[in-house]
């Protein structure tokens, strides 16, 4: 599967250009998934559900179906953190698989800067990022230099880069 990534601190604007582009690329007849890193402990379940009172008595993995929809959980219980390339194999193959952080992972990726940042371009050290989004005037370094609110170009840009089309 053809993959790119989409990186940036906190409140970079990472989140709202994934959905945008999700949007943009299915439009044009694409397939799209997404995968989405989080730095912390998260939770899809509530207290007080039949699934949740299954992961607390030990599950492993935990499937939820409805007529909707499915979802896997699995506990690590210890385990490392899964790599990327492992969590993409047990993906449906599709066009492109938009990654939402991952930063260190060795795919390409945009990295977005919004005015509100203080910190500085992640792509400074980082040699996978091929190009910066931003909505205000920043030094790029020599990278490509795109528009954070113009979702079109950057989905063309992203089309461009992996060879989706050919």
């Amino acid at each position: 599967m053809n993959i790119f990534g989409i990186v940036g601190w906190k409140n970079s604007g990472k989140t709202t250009l994934v959905a945008g582009l999700v949007t943009e690329l299915k439009s044009r007849g694409y397939t799209v998934s997404t995968v989405k890193h989080a730095h912390h402990a998260f939770d899809l379940d509530q207290p007080g559900r039949d699934s949740y009172k299954h992961r607390e008595a030990g599950a492993q993995e935990v499937l939820i179906s409805s007529g909707k929809r499915w979802a896997l959980m699995h506990e690590l219980q210890g385990e490392k953190e899964q790599t990327l390339n492992v969590l993409l194999a047990k993906m449906t193959p599709v066009d492109l698989v938009l990654i939402e952080g991952f930063k260190t992972a060795p795919h390409p990726k945009i990295e977005c800067h919004r005015s509100v940042s203080e910190m500085p371009l992640v792509s400074k050290t980082n040699d996978t990022i091929v190009a910066v989004a931003h909505d205000i005037d920043v030094d790029t370094g020599g990278l490509i230099s795109l528009d954070l609110n113009n979702v079109k170009d950057i989905a063309d840009f992203v089309v461009m880069q992996t060879g989706i089309d050919t």
